[in-house]
């Protein structure tokens, strides 16, 4: 019974059908409380959105004389599916610019000009002695004073007798397009679910009884009400950071009385686009124990022992959830050296999303709350980088920073490879001050050079030695430090 885009468009007259059948059964206004599911409701066992664009239906060739086109302005006894619709007949039609949910296609359907059956069709897959709702959302399409659809739905046994029937009354027409929801129960017999469904459309065509339908489904209702929270909290949502192990008990409850029930525990990662039965979970209470960062959608459903071979009977509790939140993380850039009086920048970075942050301690820093702050301190000084997140996870990073009076570069060095002083470094230059350093030797070639990095020269020039002398050095500041000049002997 379950319809992809494929059926209900290559074959629209079963698929008509079906959305008749639902329409039929699912013109229950929200007005009608006689109507309404007071337990538990299950998946939809049908679930037609009519996709998300366009559709065509060129092999339809219905009894009830409606024929697919491809206008988004369908005439009398024609039928189109479409994104949207407007500047029909004159304007006497709304602008209906989405479907329900805002992001597909919907029926348009313009009724024929007599009254009469819009289908009758035979409903099989059912469940015995099940109470079932079809819903569908409809929006009458007409702007002025024109005929109103009026639906009759009937649900018959294959023999006749009358289950349920329903009348929408008058589908008003509203100042702006409005989707309303309507829908019908009726409980299948014991001996046979096969049900037939009838659909009358009460009002004429020609100038009204226009109208357009979408997210229409089919679902299984039980007097029995399912119900789940987690235990130890306040509501049905429990929210933990990255990291913090933990179990959670779900603990279910059921307000009626089941003959032999099957329990099962379902979980959904997707917000509950698609529900899994967890394993072994077949009790009405479930301890979970999640790890990874996520959203984990807990419930569980029941059903009768006879029909549990079949899913689509099964009715499902309220969900739980719990959200696990992925750490922030931060880093103070890592740790940093500063001449006394020239100021440096932080290189913080922070990562993850609704983060606040700050610095401490906040003194020589122009701001604490930004990733990159310039800092002045006077003397040595230990900054830590705290980030916290909406939900309460947190990070933290240090960064010592040493000042120095100066920077003193070696005047000679031993490359003898005996582990002492076998390279020329200049201790303190910090590489984050992006310092160019060149040697030079006494032809004023250049034989070592180094940008934004430490410096490590091992007295070699492409790859061989140079021998003993004096060589030329210069250190070169972007950041308004006085350059530095001078010499370095190497010795062998």
């Amino acid at each position: 019974m379950v319809h992809d885009r494929t059926c209900y468009m290559l074959r629209f007259t079963a698929f008509f059908n079906y959305c008749c059948i639902l329409l039929a059964c699912c013109f229950y206004s929200t007005n009608s409380h006689a109507q309404l599911c007071t337990g538990s409701l299950g998946d939809p066992v049908v679930n037609i959105d009519f996709g998300n664009g366009y559709g065509s239906n060129t092999g339809y060739t219905p009894t009830n004389a409606y024929v697919y086109t491809s206008d988004q302005c369908p005439n009398d006894g024609y039928y189109t599916i479409t994104r949207s619709t407007s500047n029909c007949f004159g304007n006497t039609w709304h602008t209906v610019s989405s479907d329900h949910t805002g992001n597909g296609a919907f029926l348009l359907v313009n009724a024929t000009y007599n009254p009469g059956d819009f289908i009758v069709t035979r409903v099989t897959d059912l469940c015995p002695n099940i109470t079932y709702e079809f819903a569908a959302w409809i929006l009458n399409v007409m702007k002025p004073n024109g005929n109103d659809p009026n639906i009759t739905f009937t649900i018959e046994t294959e023999s006749g007798t009358i289950l349920q029937q329903y009348s929408t009354g008058d589908i008003p027409e509203t100042g702006s397009p409005t989707w309303k929801q309507y829908g019908f129960y009726f409980t299948t017999p014991v001996n046979n679910p096969v049900i037939i469904l009838r659909m009358k459309n009460n009002a004429p065509g020609g100038y009204g009884n226009d109208i357009a339908m979408d997210d229409i489904t089919f679902r299984p209702c039980s007097a029995v009400l399912l119900s789940s929270h987690i235990s130890g909290g306040s509501n049905d949502t429990v929210h933990v950071c990255e990291g913090a192990s933990g179990s959670y008990n779900m603990n279910g409850m059921v307000t009626g009385t089941f003959v032999n029930p099957v329990y099962q525990w379902q979980l959904s990662t997707d917000s509950g686009k698609k529900w899994k039965d967890i394993n072994g979970a077949s009790n009405l209470n479930y301890t979970a124990r999640p790890v990874a960062a996520g959203a984990y959608w807990y419930r569980f459903t029941a059903v009768e022992s006879a029909s549990s071979a079949n899913t689509s009977c099964r009715v499902a509790s309220n969900y739980t959830v719990v959200n696990i939140h992925e750490k922030p993380e931060a880093s103070a850039g890592g740790n940093r050296i500063m001449i006394a009086g020239v100021p440096i920048i932080l290189n913080g970075k922070v990562t993850g999303g609704n983060t606040f942050f700050n610095w401490s301690p906040p003194a020589y820093l122009n701001d604490a709350t930004v990733e990159k702050p310039q800092a002045s301190p006077p003397a040595d000084i230990r900054y830590t980088l705290n980030v916290t997140t909406g939900f309460g996870c947190t990070a933290q990073d240090t960064a010592y920073i040493k000042v120095i009076k100066g920077i003193f570069a070696p005047n000679s060095f031993t490359p003898n490879n005996d582990g002492k002083n076998d390279q020329w470094r200049i201790p303190y230059l910090d590489p984050a001050l992006g310092a160019r350093v060149s040697v030079f030797n006494r032809y004023g070639e250049r034989v070592y050079y180094c940008e934004g990095a430490v410096v490590h020269w091992d007295g070699t020039y492409k790859g061989m030695e140079l021998p003993s002398g004096v060589y030329v050095f210069q250190v070169q500041f972007s950041n308004g430090y006085p350059d530095m000049k001078g010499t370095v002997l190497l010795i062998r």
